[in-house]
């Protein structure tokens, strides 16, 4: 993917504002972005970007984490609400509901929560609501 044209203006396909949280950084606070956050360190707070939220190995975030796609490979303990889809490497943890369309966990991957898929999935319920969970049918033996 070409950052600049020829004549060294931004190309078309350019990646739209990367936000990096290095590794040893910590944050205290909300994180909104319009492109990509990708977090090496530590957030306390909710994540939020328009394009994807990548949780790289050894990354945390204690929050939500609300985007079009979510890429995991450290620990959230927090809910994961993406639009379109979540993938969870071999060495995510996610102590929090799960919410999309698309859902990809490398073996190894956890979630410690409900997990919710579908065209209406990824979107963070409304302030002081829980999305209704179904309760099974009762079952006679």
């Amino acid at each position: 993917m070409a950052l600049f044209t020829e004549k060294g203006g931004a190309g078309g396909d350019a990646v739209t504002g990367l936000s990096i949280i290095g590794a040893g950084m910590r944050v205290v606070g909300d994180i909104s972005a319009d492109g990509v956050v990708k977090i090496e360190g530590t957030v306390v707070g909710t994540v939020q970007a328009a394009k994807q939220v990548l949780v790289a190995k050894g990354g945390e975030v204690e929050g939500d984490v609300v985007s079009r796609e979510a890429i995991v490979g450290g620990e959230v303990r927090g809910g994961i609400y993406a639009e379109e889809r979540v993938e969870l490497q071999a060495t995510s943890v996610v102590h929090g509901d799960v919410s999309t369309k698309r859902l990809f966990v490398q073996e190894g991957g956890e979630i410690n929560g409900i997990l919710r898929m579908g065209e209406d999935a990824g979107h963070p319920p409304q302030r002081g609501q829980r999305p209704a969970v179904r309760q099974p049918a009762a079952t006679t033996f």
